[in-house]
């Protein structure tokens, strides 16, 4: 499936889009961490939860739940809030 990659985060891909398979948000962003490593815990923390400036989007719908099933066809889109002071 095709990923979307934030800014912030293209330190690690190189690119605005990215490749990654997977059944569900859990094996897909597990994908990605194995193609680009520490990829993912830039956006999951230590106990498993999605890190609040992040947010996930299939088909235009935010995913919430890391075990939510994905589509083969579908585009993962994420997204990075970005403060500052």
């Amino acid at each position: 499936m095709k990923v979307l990659i934030p800014s912030a985060l293209r330190s690690y891909t190189e690119s605005g889009w990215a490749e990654a398979n997977g059944a569900t948000l859990t094996d897909v962003l597990a994908d990605l961490d194995r193609r680009y490593p520490g990829i993912r815990f830039r956006m999951i923390d230590e106990q498993n939860r999605i890190r609040p400036h992040i947010r996930f989007f299939i088909g235009g719908v935010q995913a919430r739940d890391l075990a939510q099933a994905l589509d083969p066809n579908d585009e993962l889109l994420i997204v990075q809030a970005l403060s500052g002071g």
